[in-house]
């Protein structure tokens, strides 16, 4: 394996891909999933191919999009789905969690007539779908590390009041917070994720990565940056395993990932109960 590291540049871009992505997916995760918004990260993933296909599609008649990274035209469907999602979710006030399921069908029915016209499924697509370690270029990784340090300028820059919004959004709109901002820039730097994590985990599974590890880490975390600390550990393993695994067996990196990240989920869960049991026998057994 370390062997192979050395002399296989694709293995490299995948190996350093997928440890940013380890990363940043859970990292801005937690936020996900406190405000209760995980269905947001399917919704621009089917965006993203959407994007995806349309730009396999022109590349088959203009030039400009044969030399163009595919990639490109997906972090630009991500980010308008984010912006839309955002404003639906504005113009339906009480009925927000209308937006992501609007969207999400605009996705994967722009997916559905770009692929068709596209003339069906072909190796490079499919790659984008469930992930490829072959498929990561040098340049996959150079978008990976600027959309990484985005994201990370965001989070520091950002963190108190996405804090705020994601516990209390009523008192840090009350309190002057420019919550309209700060969400859309968060809707924003989550579609720039999701288009960076899909050459490793692939479009149809990105939303796993930002999920599993962040449920792992809430039945472990007693504080909000414990949950943090904890959904990053869990990301890292998931994805190192998860390509460790995919490397020797030849089979997906992208299932192999969401999979581990469920065994990862399910030890903490059995774990976590078995502790439990035990911790109250012993109080039990000092009791009487």
């Amino acid at each position: 394996m370390i062997e192979a590291l050395i002399n296989y540049e694709f293995l490299q871009n995948a190996f350093a891909s997928g440890i940013i992505i380890g990363l940043i997916a859970p990292l801005l995760g937690v936020f996900i999933v406190v405000r209760r918004l995980s269905l947001i990260a399917d919704a621009l993933s089917h965006v993203t191919l959407a994007g995806i296909a349309g730009s396999l599609f022109l590349s088959q008649s203009y030039a400009f999009f044969a030399l163009l990274n595919p990639l490109y035209l997906g972090i630009v469907a991500a980010v308008t789905g984010s912006v839309l999602i955002e404003r639906l979710r504005r113009l339906y006030k009480h009925y927000e969690e209308l937006a992501i399921p609007i969207i999400m069908s605009a996705g994967i029915g722009f997916s559905a007539i770009f692929i068709s016209l596209a003339n069906g499924f072909s190796s490079d697509l499919f790659s984008y779908l469930f992930g490829s370690v072959s498929a990561v270029s040098r340049q996959d990784l150079w978008i990976v590390i600027v959309i990484a340090i985005i994201v990370i300028t965001f989070l520091l820059l950002f963190f108190k009041e996405l804090f705020l919004l994601s516990f209390d959004e009523e008192y840090a709109k009350a309190s002057g917070l420019p919550a309209k901002w700060v969400h859309l820039l968060f809707m924003i730097v989550t579609a720039l994720v999701i288009a960076a994590s899909m050459r490793i985990v692939g479009i149809l599974l990105v939303s796993s990565l930002m999920t599993l590890p962040v449920a792992a880490s809430m039945r472990l975390a007693k504080s909000f940056k414990q949950a943090i600390l904890y959904a990053v550990v869990f990301g890292e393993a998931a994805v190192i395993l998860g390509l460790v695994i995919a490397f020797y067996l030849n089979i997906a990196p992208g299932g192999t990932i969401v999979v581990t990240s469920i065994i990862i989920l399910l030890i903490v869960l059995i774990g976590k109960k078995i502790w439990l049991s035990i911790v109250m026998k012993n109080e039990g057994g000092s009791v009487v």
